[in-house]
C-alpha cells in the first residue's frame, strides 16, 4: 500500500469493526490475524494523534 496517498489511519472504531466481523465469520483473531494487526494499528495512531482541543476547527 506504499505510495497510496488516499489511504486513512486505522482507528479504533475501524478495528473494533474488524474484529468483530472476523469473529463472527468464524475466521481467527489471536495473535498474527488480520484482527489483531488492526487493533494495534489503530492503537498506534491513536497514540500518535495530535493532541489539542480544536485542532482542524473551522472559525
Amino acid at each position: 500500500m506504499s505510495g497510496n496517498n488516499n489511504s486513512k489511519p486505522v482507528t479504533k472504531e475501524d478495528a473494533s469493526r474488524i474484529q468483530s466481523s472476523q469473529a463472527k465469520g468464524g475466521n481467527g483473531t489471536g495473535t498474527g490475524s488480520f484482527a489483531s494487526r488492526a487493533q494495534s494499528a489503530g492503537d498506534k495512531n491513536t497514540n500518535n494523534a495530535p493532541q489539542g482541543g480544536n485542532a482542524g476547527a473551522k472559525k
